[in-house]
């Protein structure tokens, strides 16, 4: 888990830039700040009181200033009631507030990351980081920053006042202090490690139930019930034991807490009997008001430690947040290119992509697409075919050649634009929990329920889809979970035709198909590549034998190029590949 630097106390750094998403909100800022100072100024306003109307006006017998004096305390504590509320809260809204902005700024970054993000960073670190990570950051502003300086602000006032009344009874007071302190200290310590613990323990828990909960007809289908049950147990014993360190951290700091508050009262009355016996007067008013300061010093005290763990673990979350803002590996919009429509014309010259520096996947790529062409791309899994979609997307960044479309380098194209003109039908189908109608339309209001319907006419996918319930409105549920893997498919297949695209690409869009529905998925793609640049991407080379060009790869490098007949005719690469998979076809006939 990340942790704050060890090289300085505290990363007063860090915190200004975590204080600057409070900018747009200064004067709440500014004013939770002021409301700090005045309710510390007023905390040993009461002790004042009550030691007065007792050394004074009780002692007096002038009950007319008790009673003005009690009257004058219970308006005061009335304020003093009400500011504290408005600082409670304005402290958290603007927590709360900062939070809103900061998630809506880390999550468009998330979008804008390159792939390449995702494929190095688990999905769940970088939920973690928009979720829970920002979450803690609230507490800086509602338990932590503010809080400990209007506590540590209110134990001056009342040293202070203590000094200024008696700074000998003041001195014997904060006799056990030290220990205080030094208790403290540790409490903080152990605190702050239980709670690494206790987050890992929860990370732990969450991903395992999450990863489970996910396949789980995998752990039933292969009886691993009783295997899981017991590595859940030991996780969440884990996550128990973590817990119960922290607690017994609070179990023992709060009675020591209370030891030396007691000390300290006894202390006072000692001190206190003392001199009114040497000089036979009574300090009851003194007494008191110095019991109820040591309360109102103990009383922050008691939490001050805690809020601290609090603030710093709000500064480890905003560490991992700003790494997720500093990211600067997005897709950049340079282009301002921005044509209504496109004839298709694709150029790949002289590519080279590595994922990582010690992969590389394409090289040295060459190949024309002429506008209306249709190019099939085959190989062995790992030849490259899909990273040249994702290349064609401007998905990655090429680190070597250029990719055009009519002559045109693709990074001159303002992104959406030219994303809008390409259309992509993949293997593994991604749907979102919504409706039919939604998951089609990707939430387009432009987009009218009569177009969909029109399209799902045009593959036979209207006559299923109305026998489901609620028909275009029916809730296909996470992922999907409710249709079948071709289902899904061939929900994709609607989107691309309702969509409209000057490319079409097909990647693997078959291959969730059964034999009785690939003829009619067929049909539907002969008329969806129609009038389209089309680039399809399949393991059943008898689904590209139509195509105009055949690309053929092998580990990232071109082997041969031509129509089927062609390669066939040339008995290489392709011919070995052909005949591999007719003889697998055979086999299983």
């Amino acid at each position: 888990m990340p942790t704050i630097s060890k090289t300085r106390f505290f990363d007063f750094d860090l915190l200004n830039r975590v204080i600057q998403f409070a900018s747009p909100y200064k004067r709440r800022f500014w004013l939770s700040v002021i409301l700090a100072v005045v309710l510390a100024v007023f905390t040993p306003v009461r002790p004042l009181l009550i030691q007065k109307t007792v050394d004074k006006y009780i002692a007096e017998n002038n009950y007319n200033w008790v009673i003005y004096i009690t009257i004058i305390q219970i308006l005061f504590l009335f304020l003093e009631t009400g500011l504290r509320f408005y600082f409670s809260y304005i402290t958290s809204w603007l927590g709360q507030t900062v939070v809103k902005d900061m998630r809506v700024k880390v999550f468009n970054k998330v979008l804008h990351l390159n792939l390449s993000q995702f494929d190095k960073t688990p999905i769940g670190t970088l939920t973690t980081r928009t979720v829970d990570d920002i979450e803690r950051i609230n507490d800086i502003f509602s338990d932590g920053l503010i809080p400990i300086i209007a506590d540590l602000l209110s134990i001056i006032c009342v040293l202070g006042y203590m000094f200024w009344q008696d700074w000998q009874l003041t001195l014997i007071a904060l006799i056990p202090f030290p220990i205080l302190i030094l208790a403290t200290y540790y409490f903080k310590e152990s605190v702050n490690k239980s709670f690494h613990r206790v987050r890992n323990a929860v990370a732990h828990l969450n991903a395992f139930v999450q990863e489970h909960l996910t396949g789980m007809a995998i752990v039933q289908a292969f009886a691993a019930e009783d295997k899981e049950y017991n590595k859940f147990r030991s996780i969440n014993r884990e996550h128990r034991n973590a817990n119960i360190k922290a607690i017994f951290a609070y179990s023992v700091f709060f009675p020591v807490v209370e030891i030396i508050l007691a000390t300290s009262m006894g202390l006072i009355v000692w001190k206190t009997s003392e001199q009114a016996h040497l000089l036979q007067h009574s300090q009851q008013g003194t007494l008191m008001a110095f019991i109820l300061c040591l309360n109102l010093i103990f009383r922050p005290l008691r939490v001050i430690a805690d809020k601290f763990n609090v603030l710093q673990m709000g500064m480890v979350a905003s560490e991992r947040v700003f790494k997720v803002l500093d990211n600067d590996d997005f897709i950049r919009e340079d282009g301002q290119f921005s044509p209504e429509q496109i004839k298709g014309k694709i150029e790949f010259e002289q590519v080279s992509f590595a994922y990582t520096k010690d992969r590389t996947v394409l090289k040295d790529l060459s190949f024309a697409v002429q506008p209306g062409e249709t190019v099939a791309i085959v190989g062995h899994t790992g030849s490259g075919k899909t990273t040249i979609i994702s290349l064609l997307n401007r998905m990655y960044h090429i680190q070597q050649g250029k990719i055009r479309i009519d002559d045109v380098d693709i990074n001159e194209y303002r992104l959406d634009r030219l994303r809008q003109h390409i259309g992509v039908v993949l293997q593994d189908v991604f749907l979102f929990s919504g409706s039919i109608l939604d998951n089609i339309t990707l939430r387009n209001p432009s987009i009218d329920r009569e177009k969909v319907i029109e399209a799902a006419k045009l593959i036979d996918m209207h006559d299923f889809i109305m026998q489901l319930p609620g028909g275009y409105d029916y809730n296909v549920m996470e992922r999907g979970a409710t249709l079948s893997l071709g289902q899904r498919q061939l929900l994709s297949f609607i989107r691309a035709l309702l969509y409209n695209p000057s490319i079409l690409i097909l990647d693997e869009a078959t291959s969730s198909i059964d034999t009785e529905s690939e003829q009619f998925i067929q049909n539907a793609i002969d008329k969806l590549i129609a009038g389209r640049t089309s680039i399809v991407i399949a393991h059943r080379l008898s689904t590209i034998r139509k195509a105009d060009k055949i690309i053929v790869l092998e580990k990232g490098e071109l082997r041969e190029i031509g129509t089927h007949d062609e390669l066939m005719a040339r008995g290489g690469y392709y011919h070995k590949l052909y005949q591999l998979q007719f003889e697998k076809q055979s086999r299983v006939a």
